[in-house]
Parts: structure tokens; C-alpha cells; sequence
């Protein structure tokens, strides 16, 4: 029960890093404020309560200025304090800078990078008075550049230079902020994307496989366990934290 007595904030909840995250945070003693665009984080919300765990569900969208606040404003409502916030929530979409759409290139920075910003925002007076963490979803590509990736890549930088400064931003309130920087995972998203390419599905994730050193995907477990890493260590900030199965070395 390493997290007894906080409260956490993970957005893009629903699957993959974000439940697992938030599945972990609950075992280890958090109560969880679980949030996701659609109603998928309900289900993780349901794992924790019958588990004996304590977990609310708000659904928003985190690019939406007012809807990022109403995930804040939630936590604060039934719990009254924020400690943990884990911004997870983000986009995958493919293509090089000739075959982005300006409508995706959009798209990926609004979430990817102004969601951020919008919940962090509105977290920062309450992390102030516990003197918080933050974990970004950065990623493994922020360090290397992949094929038909150009806007994740780009928002996925952003957010790792962001992590920075806002380490830097919030070091005298004591607000450690920290990235956990993701290889290929296997998760209800990859799945997607490798079925949005249409072809032989298995040769498709193999090749995703490949390009992992250690020949084989992330789990989303794992990735928690980084962020859990990232939260109890308190010599952490500023820190980018490579879980990506050697992809970048």
C-alpha cells in the first residue's frame, strides 16, 4: 500500500497504460479519479470499486478547456485533494508531413499536447498544496524517429520538453514532474492502428515486434510500473524514464 492516503488523477484511463496505471495506483492504496473520452474507463472504475478499492469515472474530453477542468473539479469534489496526476491521455494517428492532414496534425497536437496543458493547469493550485507529481506521457519516439509517425512524434517531443520546464516551473512548490517514455506496446490501441492498415494482420504486428531489440512488445503493466517508479521516487524530476524494451539504445 505504497500510495495509502493519495489521490490520483489518470486521464485516458480506459485501456492499455492508462488502466493498468490506474488498476496499480488502486492496489497500491490510491483512491483514483479514472477519466476517458468514451465510457471505456467505467469498467476500470468497476474493477476497482468491487475490488475493494475507491474509483469515480468522469468522462471528458482533455482538449476541451471546460471539460479538462470538470475532470479537476471532480477529483477535488469527491475527495477533496489531488496528489498524483498521470497526464496518459493521447492519440496515434499515422502519416509523414506530406500525407498528414492539416484536420490530423490538429487533432494530434490538441490532444497530445494541449491536453496537458489544460489539466495541468487546473491541477497545478491543488498539487501546490501537497506538493504533488506529475507523470507525462511522453514516448520512445521523442528519441527516435520512426517511419509515418511525424505529428505523434512531434507531440510526443513536445510533451518531453514540457516535462522540463515544468519541472523547472514547479520546483519551488516542490511539484516533482517527470515523463515515462513508452516502446511499442501491446495494447487495445496498437491493435486498432494495426488494423487500420488493413493487410495480413500478423505480419503487420511482427514487423512492430522487430523493432523492438528484445523481440518482443511492452505490456502495459510494465509501463505502470514505471509510473509507479516515477511517483515514489523523490529524487525524481525532470527525470525521462525510457520503458521501451531497448528500442532507443
Amino acid at each position: 500500500m505504497k500510495l495509502k492516503g493519495k489521490i490520483a488523477v489518470v486521464t485516458g484511463a480506459g485501456a492499455g497504460i492508462g488502466e493498468a496505471t490506474a488498476l496499480l495506483f488502486a492496489k497500491e492504496g490510491a483512491k483514483v479519479c479514472c477519466n476517458s473520452l468514451s465510457t471505456s474507463a467505467k469498467e476500470v472504475v468497476a474493477k476497482i470499486n468491487l475490488s475493494g478499492g475507491d474509483a469515480i469515472f468522469v468522462q471528458a474530453d482533455i482538449s476541451i478547456e471546460e471539460e479538462g477542468k470538470a475532470i479537476i473539479d471532480k477529483t477535488i469534489e469527491s475527495y477533496g485533494k489531488i496528489d498524483i496526476l498521470f497526464n496518459n491521455a493521447g492519440i496515434v494517428l499515422g502519416g509523414a508531413i506530406d500525407t498528414t492532414s492539416t484536420e490530423d496534425w490538429d487533432k494530434i497536437m490538441a490532444v497530445n499536447v494541449r491536453g496537458i496543458y489544460l489539466v495541468t493547469k487546473y491541477a497545478i493550485p491543488y498539487l501546490r498544496k501537497t506538493q504533488g507529481v506529475i507523470i507525462n506521457n511522453s514516448s520512445s519516439v521523442a528519441f527516435k524517429g520512426v517511419k509515418d509517425r511525424v505529428a505523434y512524434t512531434a507531440s510526443k517531443g513536445a510533451v518531453l520538453s514540457m516535462t522540463r520546464a515544468m519541472a523547472a516551473d514547479y520546483l519551488e512548490d516542490k511539484i516533482r514532474v517527470n515523463a515515462i517514455c513508452p516502446g511499442t506496446t501491446d495494447s487495445p490501441s496498437l491493435v486498432k492502428r494495426i488494423k487500420s492498415k488493413g493487410g495480413n494482420y500478423n505480419e503487420i504486428r511482427q514487423g512492430y515486434i522487430d523493432r523492438q531489440p528484445l523481440k518482443r512488445l511492452g505490456t502495459p503493466e510494465e509501463i505502470a510500473e514505471g509510473v509507479l517508479f516515477l511517483v515514489l521516487n523523490e529524487f525524481c524530476t525532470g527525470v525521462s524514464l525510457l520503458v521501451d524494451g531497448g528500442m532507443t539504445m
